[in-house]
């Protein structure tokens, strides 16, 4: 049960066309909070809002600017915020390696500029979607949070590691008026249920169900398996991987936590605690719908690290969170997904 005060707490949603941000946009509804979109669509699609609000049933608020934009953003603060989720930025590993400068200035760049309209604005309760790209190739796994901060294994990983620092410093500055929870995600898949939203990626996508859901239904060749021959169980990647669904709800879950923690920061791991490797990947897929992978083995990708899945036991015990689905689910639903798209078409 949520109260009407509740109801007209506004959040800022930043890269709220996201693949992500739209699944957290429907969650923040669900749980009586009004998300306020902010998405200059460079990496999205405006569709994504209009699924969004399919999926509701009403009009949600959106403002097409780059969210570290002052003047342009001037209007979200017209009326009070709640809090904010900050999704935006450049998220490509292999694109991060060709361009670093681009992350640079987009993933560092926006989050300095989007922290400081923030607390000029007296907005206290942000959550940051970070990654477990900041441990880089992890010692132990499952992975802490108080695992060691490696060097990154990519320009993207250090983008997130950076930011992380600024918010920290960030938090420190406002000497209490300013909580954070940085959300480190494993690998999130899948797609809403309805098949309204999912994962849209502009051009080739650079993550593996995308590409692999696009390889079955014949929209591109043989999906790549970037290296057989990693120190794994049967030489391919392994990451730990989860419903995007169940990650929008831990973005609930870590606001909710702000609010009966004014002031502080603190760092969540979000995964299942489980890694599938990408073989196994492909096989779970064919199980859950019948269907075959076409795939060719390929080189190792540059910015990849050999395994990662994470432990969740803070998220379960201070946000109350865990997740739900399977990887078959998973997989069923961006298989769905893709269907949609394709009759779209």
């Amino acid at each position: 049960m949520t109260d009407r005060s509740q109801k007209r707490r506004r959040i800022v949603v930043t890269g709220g066309a996201g693949f992500i941000g739209s699944h957290t946009a429907v969650a923040l509804v669900e749980a009586g909070y009004e998300p306020v979109l902010v998405d200059d669509l460079r990496n999205s699609r405006e569709e994504a809002v209009a699924g969004i609000r399919r999926i509701v049933g009403r009009e949600i608020e959106w403002h097409c600017v780059d969210c570290g934009d002052a003047a342009a953003m001037a209007p979200v603060f017209n009326q009070p915020v709640h809090g904010a989720i900050h999704f935006a930025a450049d998220k490509a590993v292999g694109e991060s390696v060709e361009q670093p400068e681009k992350y640079v200035d987009n993933n560092i760049g926006g989050t300095a500029r989007l922290t400081a309209l923030l607390r000029q604005h007296g907005v206290r309760h942000l959550v940051f979607s970070s990654s477990c790209t900041v441990y880089g190739e992890a010692e132990f796994l499952p992975v802490s949070e108080s695992a060691p901060i490696l060097p990154a294994a990519s320009p993207y990983g250090f983008t997130k590691q950076a930011c992380e620092t600024l918010l920290h410093h960030a938090h420190q500055a406002a000497d209490g008026d300013f909580g954070v929870a940085l959300l480190r995600y494993f690998n999130p898949i899948g797609a809403h249920p309805s098949a309204e939203i999912g994962e849209l990626p502009l051009g080739p996508p650079a993550n593996l169900v995308p590409f692999l859901t696009q390889a079955v239904a014949g929209l591109r060749g043989p999906l790549t398996v970037f290296g057989d021959d990693y120190p794994t169980p049967d030489g391919t990647c392994i990451r730990d991987y989860l419903h995007v669904c169940d990650l929008a709800a831990a973005h609930v879950s870590a606001l909710r936590w702000l609010e009966r923690n004014e002031g502080r920061l603190e760092t969540f791991n979000l995964g299942t605690g489980r890694g599938a490797s990408v073989k196994e990947v492909i096989a779970a897929f064919t199980a859950a719908t019948g269907l075959d992978v076409p795939h060719r083995m390929g080189p190792r990708r540059s910015g990849d690290v050999t395994a990662i899945y994470a432990d969740p036991t803070k998220a379960a015990r201070e946000l109350e969170w865990v997740t739900k689905r399977s990887l078959e689910t998973c997989l069923e639903d961006a298989w769905r997904w893709q269907q949609r798209l394709g009759q779209k078409e």
